[in-house]
């Protein structure tokens, strides 16, 4: 069947779908090739990490090396979501999708093969390119439904991309156990292959395309190069010491190379040509407090959950002793609640409102955070992750919808990579606080130094800080669901962000697909 044939023409704009209008097989089929995409990618990003002392001992390098296994995936992914984010509106956020999928399926057949640690590294890299799948995708759910079901669609990929990351741990853990790490990665290559090719026959593409339209080829590069170097030092920072050449040297010349890029994007602005840093966007107060949001909570979640791994597997009395398989496990009581809460409170949404939503999941999972400090026993813990995964699943699931609602269809793509680059700078920063406070607050137990409780307990009480700061930033959004939606002044915000004319040889108007 062509793909002509199975569609229906697409109105001229895709705001305007309806549930009775819209293609529900489509949207059947749309749902679960995303659903599979999200949980495999998320699989394959976690089950490496109970790996990481095998493949250090493996390729006979340190810590201190291995780490870059897990930091240079990162790097490339945060440096290459503003740019795939700018081509998937430009030409076309399928063919954008499956280009990606494709190089990710690559990397990820050969890196299960690497005969060197540097062979791994750079696999590792071109690997990175998976980190821009998420928001692609999110990006052509929110154009295909109508607006009162996207809630629905974002909340359940929002809820499969917590599960998968949770899952993943204790699945990958058995596999690693069982057959070896590179056996993760054996495992996962029919899974990404068929995915890839199910993209490709079966998506429709993008709606909303501009062909001729100007690419910030310059802006991306430099501004890639500066959140590098930023990423790549916070992430290096536990490692090679915060006070160390390197690290300073990288923090240093990221935040430099802001200037080039600042320089940069004005000429282009100047000459009528859109930049891949739009500042229009940012000054949308959703869009805006959206990627707040995503950083203070992102932050908050991955310093408490690197703290919670470290404190299950330590022996008694620092953590509980559990083993590698027996911590993935733990996580378990996390993702259940991912998969419980995340569909109802996108349910939920549309008559509550966003903001609502939002606060009640930020609180609840600062109330989480805040009991998992106090727990004592591992019935306490698990009980506590339980709270925090209800909470975030609701935030998560709820915040979304700030922006996907409010941005133009056109730039979409930019608008959910640019907040994926805000998810992965919190999420980089997390980590390596977590580390600090672990490595600066030690006790010593069996002859060796291990964090003290006074680590664990900061690391979670300031996730708890930081999910309440995400609460009160989301008072400052406009309402964009439910029955108090603020539509005088989103009219008010689109007025004030409305594009200047753009420079001859650009196109102002969507290609339809």
């Amino acid at each position: 069947m062509t793909e002509a044939a199975d569609r229906a023409p697409a109105p001229a704009d895709p705001h305007a779908r309806t549930a009775e209008t819209f293609d529900r097989r489509y949207a059947l089929r749309i749902m679960a090739i995303m659903s599979i995409l999200v949980m495999i990618v998320m699989y394959i990003e976690g089950m490496l990490t109970p790996s990481l002392p095998t493949i250090a001992a493996g390729f006979h390098v340190n810590v201190s090396q291995v780490s870059l296994v897990l930091s240079v995936y990162l790097v490339t992914g945060v440096a290459l979501s503003p740019l795939a984010g700018k081509l998937g509106d430009v030409y076309g956020k399928k063919r954008v999708l499956t280009a990606v999928l494709a190089f990710y399926a690559v990397a990820v057949s050969v890196t299960g093969f690497s005969p060197t640690f540097e062979f791994m590294v750079a696999a590792r890299a071109v690997q990175g390119v998976g980190l821009t799948i998420f928001p692609l995708a999110m990006s052509l759910v929110r154009e295909e439904f109508p607006k009162e079901m996207v809630p629905r669609a974002q909340g359940l990929l929002s809820g499969l991309f917590g599960a998968g990351f949770a899952v993943s741990l204790p699945l990958g853990a058995f596999v690693s156990n069982t057959y070896g790490w590179r056996f993760t990665y054996h495992s996962a290559i029919p899974v990404v292959v068929a995915v890839t090719i199910a993209a490709f026959l079966y998506l429709r593409e993008s709606p909303y395309r501009r062909p001729n339209a100007f690419v910030d080829y310059a802006g991306a590069g430099l501004l890639a190069i500066a959140l590098a170097m930023v990423v790549l030092g916070l992430s290096e920072g536990p490692v090679w010491g915060w006070s160390s050449l390197s690290v300073l040297g990288l923090l240093a010349g990221g935040a430099f190379m802001l200037v080039p890029t600042a320089i940069v994007e004005f000429y282009h602005h100047r000459r009528g040509r859109e930049v891949i840093l739009d500042v229009r966007l940012l000054r949308k107060r959703n869009v805006l407090v959206t990627n707040l949001i995503i950083v203070v909570s992102g932050l908050g979640m991955f310093l408490a959950f690197q703290a919670l791994t470290f404190r299950l597997e330590y022996p008694s009395p620092v953590g509980f002793g559990q083993s590698i398989f027996q911590t993935g496990l733990a996580f378990v009581a996390f993702a259940v609640p991912m998969l419980i809460f995340a569909p109802l409170a996108s349910f939920l949404v549309s008559r509550v409102g966003t903001r609502p939503m939002t606060f009640l999941g930020c609180v609840v999972g600062a109330a989480g955070f805040y009991l998992v400090s106090l727990a004592t026993t591992l019935p306490q813990m698990l009980g506590s992750m339980f709270v925090i995964g209800a909470g975030i699943a609701t935030m998560n699931a709820s915040v979304i919808n700030l922006l996907v609602l409010t941005v133009e269809p056109r730039e979409m793509g930019l608008a959910t990579s640019l907040n994926a680059v805000f998810r992965n700078i919190g999420s980089s920063v997390g980590a390596p606080i977590a580390g600090s406070l672990m490595s600066t607050f030690t006790v010593v137990a069996y002859g060796q130094a291990f964090p003290s409780p006074t680590a664990f307990r900061d690391a979670y009480l300031i996730a708890a800080a930081a999910t309440l700061a995400a609460a009160f930033m989301v008072l400052f959004a406009k309402e964009i669901l439910g029955r108090r939606v603020d539509r005088s002044a989103l009219a008010s915000d689109e007025r004030e962000t409305e594009p200047e004319p753009l420079a001859s040889g650009v196109a102002s108007e969507p290609a339809m697909a």
